[in-house]
């Protein structure tokens, strides 16, 4: 399956497997943590250092039944497919759960995060025949909530702690970090 950027290239979609693993954690990071966040728009580079992503968490969700990591590559003059993005979606009963989505800071603005986040709603509307999309986002990222609102999610009001003391979800530089679940019917 493709889809189709203001570029005439053509995004390829494919499920991560994990042998994708070290390249995925590397998208990640560099969409949110140290200088070459900074290049793009969804940096925590003030807010966490650290990792982002832990690998074998990443591993845990690309072979658990009803997960699926949606990898967006496209081939640059014949090279090697280049990943621009990546999410997971991942059915929890009745909904599904969005996570995960990071898009390659040189690529930011570019459309490939709105075609990411339609798939992965297709995928959790038509594979997991799910009617509401939730993701949980740093209460403080006020400019990427504002993003995920024009797509048409809403603030619930529902906060979750920070996992402070667990690298694995980064080492915090402020002690007002919390998330807020945001809500989309599909």
């Amino acid at each position: 399956m493709s889809a189709t950027l203001d570029q005439p290239a053509a995004i390829a979609i494919r499920h991560a497997v994990v042998a994708d693993i070290a390249a995925l954690v590397a998208l990640v990071t560099s969409a949110y943590r140290g200088d070459a966040s900074r290049k793009g728009w969804t940096t925590e580079a003030d807010l966490l250092d650290g990792q982002r992503i832990d690998p074998e968490g990443l591993r845990d969700v690309i072979e658990k039944h009803g997960s699926r990591v949606l990898i967006f590559e496209r081939a640059d003059g014949g090279a090697a497919p280049r990943m621009l993005a990546c999410c997971h979606v991942e059915k929890q009963g009745e909904l599904c759960y969005f996570g995960m989505f990071a898009v390659d800071p040189t690529q930011q603005g570019s459309g490939v995060g709105k075609v990411a986040m339609n798939e992965a709603e297709r995928v959790a509307r038509e594979d997991f025949q799910c009617g509401e999309m939730q993701m949980t986002v740093i209460s403080v990222r006020d400019e990427l909530i504002a993003w995920y609102e024009r797509r048409g999610y809403r603030r619930s009001g529902i906060y979750k702690p920070f996992p402070y003391g667990d690298e694995r979800f980064g080492i915090p530089k402020r002690d007002d970090l919390r998330f807020e679940l945001l809500v989309k019917v599909l």
